[in-house]
């Protein structure tokens, strides 16, 4: 008999040891991203910050669906295509992806390092930044 302490005790590996369910999200790199783009031009791309982020500075064909109104953005997707998720660093992508996995978006692939990682390849087109306090 296998008890929860001692699941608990053996973190991750004990748990799947058991047979707990797991589930993994994918993850790319933004320069992974980038070659995937140079492939397929299609490749959706969705920007989960919030609009005043986004309109300070984006991805050009990428599509706005802050995390803020997740369930509005649920209309926006495919269940059936693959769509890259970013935000600024990472942190929200990824509870963004975690609850559409949840019901039941297998496609979604979380870009590592966010908008910040996006910036740094200098290999997207991005509109011309705009100080946020102007858009206030």
């Amino acid at each position: 008999m296998i008890l929860l302490w001692d699941i608990w005790r053996g973190g991750f590996d004990a748990w799947k040891a058991a047979g707990k369910e797991v589930d993994t999200i994918t993850s790319i790199s933004a320069e992974e991203l980038a070659d995937l783009r140079k492939k397929n031009a299609a490749a959706k791309i969705v920007d989960v910050r919030k609009s005043s982020e986004f309109a300070s500075e984006h991805i050009k064909e990428a599509t706005n669906a802050p995390l803020d109104f997740i369930n509005d953005a649920m209309s926006q997707l495919d269940k059936d295509e693959p769509v890259y998720i970013h935000c600024a660093g990472g942190y929200r992508s990824m509870i963004f992806v975690s609850i559409l996995k949840a019901r039941g978006y297998d496609n979604l692939i979380d870009v590592k390092g966010g908008f910040k990682s996006i910036k740094e390849t200098a290999k997207f087109e991005l509109t011309d930044y705009v100080c946020p306090s102007t858009l206030l």
